[in-house]
């Protein structure tokens, strides 16, 4: 009779709880980097222990990112039904997905990737600097927004000055845009990162809204820099 062992069987991996330290699983890790950057490697292991992304995989929504503007919309109530939105740097779609859930029906996204449709928003795959989709966005709504959301990020080059520049650059010209283009009263939300430089772009809007603050949803990890400018009570 032989003494060898059947091997063990693998375990499923089992999402982190949320609460205290006893409710914790222990956290997951890829048993491969096989073609992955180490980066790639860290944010994929994130993802696995995240238990933001497994509730939203749960729910059927495309990313976690819909729980943080879910987070946004319950403080400043954004959706709601007869709004406008637009959404800039729209993929993969999980803002949008919130945005219908709670009643908004006229609402239009952009993206430089393609998007899976999510009836009844309008999605095009553009380039948002290029100057003809301003105008496009606005003529497929069929109106003035009540609020501009971007969720846009540069692709990153490794130099942190450089990738900052960027991305200020990004949340200047979705600002510049809201400005432009909301009703009086409306609401402008774009996503940023501490040390990004944005001092001067929440201080020009300070001027043009009645109240402009960062927000940091509990849905963005705690080791993130990432928060979200909020700006609310367009002056026009």
């Amino acid at each position: 009779m032989s003494d060898d062992k059947p091997p063990p069987r693998k375990g499923m991996v089992r999402p982190p709880t949320r609460g205290g330290d006893s409710g914790r699983a222990t956290p997951a890790r890829l048993k491969t980097a096989y073609g992955r950057t180490p980066s790639q490697q860290a944010w994929l292991e994130r993802q696995i222990n995240d238990p933001f992304a497994a509730e939203a995989r749960a729910k059927g929504y495309r990313s976690l990112a819909a729980f943080k503007i879910s987070e946004i919309d319950d403080k400043l109530r954004l959706f709601r039904p007869g709004r406008r939105i637009v959404d800039l740097g729209c993929a993969p779609g999980g803002w949008i997905q919130v945005a219908v859930e709670r009643g908004v029906t006229d609402i239009v996204g952009v993206d430089l990737l393609e998007v899976d449709p999510i009836p009844p928003a309008r999605i095009v795959q553009m380039d948002f600097t290029d100057p003809a989709c301003g105008p496009l966005l606005i003529d497929m709504l069929g109106g003035a927004p009540d609020v501009v959301l971007s969720d846009m990020a540069p692709n990153t080059v490794g130099h942190r000055q450089t990738d900052h520049l960027r991305i200020v650059a990004l949340i200047e010209a979705a600002a510049e845009f809201a400005v432009e283009v909301l009703k009086p009263g409306g609401s402008f939300v774009a996503k940023a990162f501490q040390g990004g430089e944005t001092a001067e772009v929440m201080a020009a809007l300070k001027t043009r809204f009645t109240e402009v603050r960062n927000l940091k949803p509990k849905a963005s990890r705690a080791d993130s820099s990432e928060v979200f400018i909020a700006a609310t009570g367009f002056k026009g």
